[in-house]
């Protein structure tokens, strides 16, 4: 084959890629998947739900890292080594009133991606392509350990408060909320919160854990790996927000004004925001979980969001005979992290806490194969090449 033929017959395997490689097959992972048709995900051999309703956050987080569930000596180990990580470095620490100010118009999602950066260079983190299986693992442990306690610190301090130090005697969920608040966090909302932690570690090869694994191909080091997720999360194409779950139910307002509201939405073709899932083709199973726990608190924000996802079901029944549309995690999420006392402007950081564990993980797979991801691209410019004109 000559050298136009081969050109050709790469173009043409580009073209018949789809576009966002949607159904592609990139590689092999042993961390989990996502089968939308059947409304079910998991992590490794275990379903995500059946976990988040039997087992704690350091469970799922050391079944990520390292194969296997704890067993309870294990799981005591583990939960003392991570909360003795809690803690950020002086030089973090004093730089953090810089980079709250600094973000503020965006919000501790964007003032993480700078921490973050900075925390790497600071302790001098090498290229995971340097570094041994062990060595990997300990970066990305403590970087997991450290968000909380830099997300914690940039809303407070966002908002003109001090930062609560982190406390190792309680678990994940429970700190997380204690350095939210300052205060000692009521057992239910903290094992509520957990659950939510625990459903939303990894999903499969959505665009920010891809952005983790792309960087961490490239063999360099676990905090740049995991700044370039958190970038890709930004996007409001793919992190969404639960808070605007939340947008729409205060719109509502009362029982009484579902239907109008709902019908003149559907009607206009707008989105409703916490329906939908370009994976499940059925109930996501984060919501059903969540769902359950936003009933177990009950109370008029839980009835009417359980009276809007009626509504919205039999409406479009009516309207879009044949279009199912089911209520995604964003939906219930936001009712429970309000009913557990989180501000909105911290539920998307609150998801970006959990998922930081199962990025980490993947970005251990990925740097296990020495392979740099590098597709190719269709050039459709000006055919080259052109004489370059004269000033």
């Amino acid at each position: 084959m000559n050298a136009i033929d081969s050109s050709t017959a790469v173009a043409t395997a580009v073209a018949a890629v789809p576009r966002g490689l949607a159904g592609v097959v990139v590689t092999d992972t042993a961390l989990g998947d996502v089968r939308g048709r059947e409304g079910f995900y998991h992590y490794r051999q275990y379903s995500a739900v059946d976990l988040a309703r039997s087992r704690g956050f350091e469970d799922v987080w050391h079944l990520m890292h390292h194969g296997r569930l704890p067993d309870a000596a294990e799981r005591d180990a583990f939960l003392a080594r991570t909360a003795a990580l809690r803690e950020a470095p002086a030089e973090i620490r004093d730089a953090l009133p810089a980079i709250a100010r600094a973000s503020a118009p965006s919000g501790p999602l964007a003032g993480l991606r700078t921490a973050l950066s900075l925390l790497g260079a600071s302790a001098g983190m090498r290229p995971v392509y340097d570094l041994d299986a062990e060595a990997r693992g300990a970066d990305a442990l403590a970087l997991c350990a450290l968000v909380p306690t830099l997300l914690t610190a940039l809303h407070r301090l966002g908002r003109g408060l001090e930062p609560v130090r982190p406390r190792e005697d309680l678990p994940y969920a429970a700190n997380y909320l204690y350095m939210l608040t300052g205060a000692e966090p009521d057992p239910d909302r903290a094992r509520a919160i957990e659950r939510y932690l625990i459903s939303t570690v990894d999903h499969g090869f959505n665009a920010s854990t891809f952005t983790a694994r792309v960087i961490a191909s490239t063999g360099a080091d676990v905090a740049a790996a995991l700044t370039g997720a958190i970038g890709a999360l930004s996007g409001p194409l793919h992190g969404g927000a639960p808070s605007r779950a939340l947008d729409t139910l205060d719109a509502i307002g009362t029982p009484d004004r579902i239907r109008p509201w709902i019908t003149e939405r559907v009607l206009a073709g707008e989105r409703i925001m916490g329906f939908g899932h370009p994976v499940y083709r059925t109930e996501d199973p984060r919501s059903r979980m969540l769902r359950s726990i936003a009933e177990s608190f009950g109370g008029p924000l839980v009835e009417l969001a359980v009276q809007v996802e009626r509504e919205v079901v039999a409406i479009l029944a009516e309207l879009k005979p044949g279009r199912e549309l089911h209520t995604n995690v964003e939906f219930y999420a936001g009712v429970v992290m309000e009913l557990c006392g989180l501000p909105r402007q911290m539920f998307t950081p609150t998801f970006c806490a959990a998922r930081t564990v199962g990025w980490s993980a993947h970005i251990l797979e990925q740097s296990a194969d020495s392979k740099i991801i590098r597709p190719a691209a269709r050039y459709s410019g000006p055919p080259p090449p052109q004489p370059v004109p004269a000033v």
